[in-house]
């Protein structure tokens, strides 16, 4: 992979007309309602906060779930819509995956429950993050990571852009755990690392 892009890697603001302030939903076409819940609510704890007819087609339904800090996962659902396991179609604007924060202390926990309900899963060490790998009743790959150092929510662009300099300065192919710590101490973090199990990075080639 090159770094010969111009466009710098930083925590700043661009230089833009708009700044949007957050993520507020994200909308998937879902399988049906029962399906739907069993997965992100019963299994991923995801409180179901809001049910209602799709505005733009009353035939279907509109789950909202609240993914844990009041930022909302959607689905439009039918029950004439089986679930999918067999994955989804890489393209151009497709969704590659969906990513939800897990706590550290409850990361073996989500393996074993992962396990208990069928659930096949894969678990690397991303350098920046740990990852549980699986996929939601739709075949869509679902990422459950949880951070491996304490990270301020208010510093991680900070600190992901400080990681950035000094993997650049390493020659590395990618940020590692050693740019992540360096990172955090450079900007005067305390370092607190989870208990974590060891992973490969799972990245093909590259180490």
């Amino acid at each position: 992979m090159s770094d010969d892009h111009n466009t710098p890697v930083t925590a700043d603001l661009p230089d833009s007309p708009v700044h949007t302030t957050g993520t507020d939903h994200i909308t998937i076409w879902g399988s049906n309602e029962d399906d739907t819940i069993e997965f992100y609510q019963d299994l991923l704890g995801m409180p179901l906060v809001l049910r209602q007819p799709n505005l733009d087609d009353p035939s279907q339904t509109h789950l909202f779930f609240d993914t844990g800090d009041g930022r909302i996962l959607t689905f439009f659902v039918s029950d004439d819509r089986p679930s999918n396991q067999r994955g989804q179609r890489g393209a151009t604007g497709a969704v590659h995956h969906l990513c939800f924060s897990i706590d550290p202390d409850e990361y073996e926990d989500t393996m074993r429950a992962l396990e208990d309900a069928g659930h096949q899963y894969n678990v690397f060490d991303r350098g920046i993050f740990h990852s549980i790998y699986t996929t939601d009743n739709n075949g869509l790959v679902i990422e459950l990571s949880t951070d491996k150092y304490e990270i301020p929510d208010d510093r991680r662009g900070d600190v992901l852009a400080t990681a950035q300099e000094l993997r650049e300065d390493d020659g590395a192919e990618y940020a590692k755990d050693e740019h992540l710590r360096g990172a955090i101490e450079a900007l005067g973090l305390e370092l607190i690392e989870y208990d974590l199990p060891e992973a490969s990075s799972g990245v093909g080639g590259v180490e």
